[in-house]
């Protein structure tokens, strides 16, 4: 059945109103390409457009032809303004932007756990209003909130969960009642790390993947065939709660300790440097941001070194390695391009095993000649600091002087191994049950630890399942909620106004 007068009309306008939020302003000329609408229709869904205050002219386009250059056409961006909240149990982060998602102002403000309920609400709402007013934004079209815990299907409302603070239930209803004409809405914070991904970030590629969040706790967002996957009870990814070996008790319904969360919130990342020998900064409460990305560095920087001095042999140009170095097949496949303390069973005969080497912090080990150490070996007694990718304390980046002690093992390598190994076991599970081929180590930890640990943690996770995966680090980091909640407020701030009917109302002079 064919469509009616009025419903194609509303269909071509919304396909030329999402062409000029995707593609930029555009002349009629280059809508007609795009859209495949012949030239009167065109001109018709623009004079609609331009009636209705969602698109304006902008600019005239210089095209190499006879006569008036053409008009160039642009979604009228202040016809609505919209907020984004990060809510995270010590604070909040706000931003506010235009219809077409161009930030304007942003900023954010923390809140103490000793702060009373209506105190934090008052900060927070008090921090919207300012910022909006700093973006010029007399009136928010919608608000959109990423908040930590479980979202209710069926109301939206961000349900009680034990160990999240009071005020955070409280600041969506005070949003609503302070912002009457705004629509407020509220998602968790996971699931808008991975629509963010999915949009901008490191899963831009993929229709099917999990985003693991790895922050001050844990969690996990479900994205399959391109579709957000949420759960009956809103709790798809609660992953903290997974059970998991080398915890000492079992999860229960109101408290995930004993869980996946035991193994990979921050508190027991910053944990697991100190058993591993990463000494963390005396005086105040460790940032596992801090351990993780130091730790990352001086990876790093190993492997430059090990690139750069001569004679040093990257695991994938060993299959014939010089004799007295490392024998072949003894290597087991890195990212990194190092050969990583205890990854070398045997190493030849009269050679140093790396994990003996007390001034190799990598572990890679150099053919060619360091002063004082004959050809194919290495010296304990002679290596000053910086030999096979060694990094001296004092040039790591990001680490106090003496914060990572050379010596034997590496307690940066074996750090990173071991947080691998736990972050595997959850990935592992995950991969068992949706085979989703791309996982995303998220967060303000994820992206702390980089290529280093998403490599790591791949090679594990080949070990441990015949399902082909790939393990990514996200490109957005902490900040990955922030433009999931902008995003989804631009979505629907604009799935309103670009539905089709009467002309919504002219902006007031305010607006």
């Amino acid at each position: 059945m064919p469509a009616s007068p009025s419903t194609a009309r509303a269909i071509n306008d919304r396909l030329a109103l999402r062409l000029l939020q995707q593609e930029g302003p555009l002349t009629a000329g280059r809508l007609k390409q795009l859209t495949g609408l012949s030239r009167p229709t065109v001109a018709d869904l623009v004079e609609r457009l331009t009636a209705a205050g969602l698109i304006a002219v902008v600019g005239e386009a210089g095209e190499q032809r006879r006569g008036p250059n053409a008009k160039v056409y642009g979604i009228v961006a202040d016809r609505a303004h919209l907020a984004a909240l990060d809510v995270r149990t010590e604070g909040v982060a706000v931003a506010v932007a235009d219809l077409v998602g161009r930030v304007l102002a942003e900023a954010s403000v923390p809140i103490g756990g000793d702060t009373g309920t209506g105190p934090a609400v008052e900060q927070a709402v008090t921090l919207v209003e300012r910022v909006a007013k700093e973006a010029g934004a007399d009136r928010l079209h919608t608000v959109g909130i990423g908040a930590p815990g479980l979202i209710d299907p069926s109301s939206g409302e961000l349900r009680d969960s034990t160990g999240l603070p009071e005020w955070h239930r409280r600041l969506v209803a005070t949003l609503q009642d302070r912002l009457p004409e705004a629509r407020v809405s509220v998602e968790n914070e996971t699931n808008l790390a991975a629509l963010a991904e999915q949009r901008d970030g490191a899963a831009r590629d993929r229709d099917t993947f999990v985003l693991l969040w790895l922050g001050h706790g844990t969690g996990a967002a479900v994205v399959l065939d391109g579709a957000l996957r949420r759960g009956s009870s809103g709790g798809t990814g609660e992953i903290g709660f997974l059970p998991v070996p080398g915890t000492s008790a079992l999860p229960t319904s109101t408290d995930c300790e004993g869980g996946f969360h035991s193994l990979a919130s921050a508190a027991a990342v910053v944990d697991l440097a100190a058993a591993c020998g990463v000494p963390v900064t005396a005086g105040q409460e460790p940032s596992v941001v801090g351990v993780v990305r130091a730790a990352a560095a001086v990876m790093r920087e190993a492997v430059g070194r090990a690139g750069r001095v001569p004679g040093a042999v990257p695991p994938d140009r060993m299959p014939e390695a010089a004799s007295g170095v490392v024998p072949p097949g003894r290597v087991s496949e890195t990212a990194s391009g190092v050969v990583p303390p205890g990854r070398v069973s045997e190493v030849a005969s009269g050679v140093v095993p790396p994990g003996r080497m007390p001034g190799v912090a990598s572990g890679a080990v150099s053919t060619g000649r360091t002063p004082g150490v004959e050809p194919g070996a290495v010296s304990t007694d002679r290596v000053s600091g910086v030999t096979s990718g060694a990094v001296p304390a004092e040039q790591m980046p990001g680490v106090a002087a003496g914060a990572f002690p050379l010596g034997d093992p590496d307690p940066a390598a074996r750090f990173l191994d071991a947080l691998a190994d736990r972050l595997a076991v959850g990935v592992a599970s995950v991969v068992a049950i949706l085979d989703p081929g791309c996982v995303v180590l998220g967060g303000e930890v994820g992206q702390a630890g980089g290529e280093e640990l998403a490599a790591r943690v791949q090679d594990r996770i080949a070990r441990m399942t015949p399902l082909p995966t790939e393990v990514r680090a996200t490109t957005l980091g902490g900040g990955a909620v922030l433009r999931g909640a902008l995003l989804t407020a631009r979505d629907r701030a604009q799935e309103e106004l670009f539905t089709p009917g009467e002309p919504p109302p002219r902006p007031s002079p305010g607006w």
